[in-house]
């Protein structure tokens, strides 16, 4: 039976995890989906770290556009699937995951599996946090429909208004949900914007996650630690 090492998850009172690239390899399924998006704007694996990653979709568009001086109508969420604006842009490349997500499916990372297991046994609260849309289809494709008491994701945000990541707003409201304060939990976060609201929103350990070449981003957004797979903080 594994034991704490690196970090002693039982002596925090929850841990609010990230989904995309923390819990299910989604991030790399995104990735695809941002990859035939901007097909015709020279879109390399870089540009995903830079301008998308952690990001609310619209955002992410805004951003990777912003960088290659395109500028586009933000529209609205309800545009259809398209390229006249950021918002029709960022429909179409939910559509593109949602292919690629019910063609190839899901399996959570082993590591993360039994992170989440020493949890339950403790009985630590633990929480989803995601910008993603598409959180609770991911969750169910992955078999975790019903893991996690509060999933706080980008339909959460938008009905309550919260700025997304970088901004703490999403992690702080999960907290509240479990009725718990950020200085008793763990946030856990491969995306820089995820690490930066973890630090702005005062949690008590902000757990960065690399998974190809973000180490240095993530130590320098101010992750308490920064490992490869979550199975290295267990014995």
């Amino acid at each position: 039976m594994p034991s704490e090492a690196l970090l002693a998850w039982t002596s925090y009172d929850a841990v609010l995890f990230d989904l995309d690239g923390v819990v299910t390899p989604t991030a790399e399924i995104h990735e695809r989906a941002w990859a035939e998006l901007f097909a015709d704007y020279d879109y390399t694996p870089a540009d995903y770290l830079a301008y998308i990653d952690g990001k609310p979709r619209y955002d992410g568009v805004a951003s990777f556009l912003e960088s290659r001086d395109v500028q586009l109508p933000w529209g609205d969420p309800s545009d259809a699937p398209g390229s006249d604006t950021v918002c029709a842009m960022g429909n179409r490349k939910n559509g593109n995951f949602n292919e690629i997500l019910a063609r190839d499916h899901i399996a959570p990372y082993p590591g993360t599996v039994e992170v989440i297991e020493l949890l339950d046994r403790h009985e630590v609260a633990q929480a989803i946090v995601s910008s993603s849309k598409n959180a609770r289809s991911v969750l169910a494709a992955a078999g975790m429909g019903d893991q996690f008491e509060t999933v706080v994701d980008g339909v959460t945000a938008v009905d309550e208004h919260l700025a997304g990541k970088p901004a703490p707003d999403m992690f702080l409201l999960a907290a509240r949900r479990l009725g718990i304060s950020p200085g008793r939990c763990v946030v856990v976060e491969d995306a820089v914007a995820g690490v930066a609201a973890g630090v702005a929103g005062g949690f008590g350990y902000v757990l960065g996650v690399d998974r190809g070449g973000n180490r240095k981003s993530l130590d320098e957004a101010g992750a308490t630690a920064v490992v490869d797979d979550l199975g290295e903080t267990l014995t």
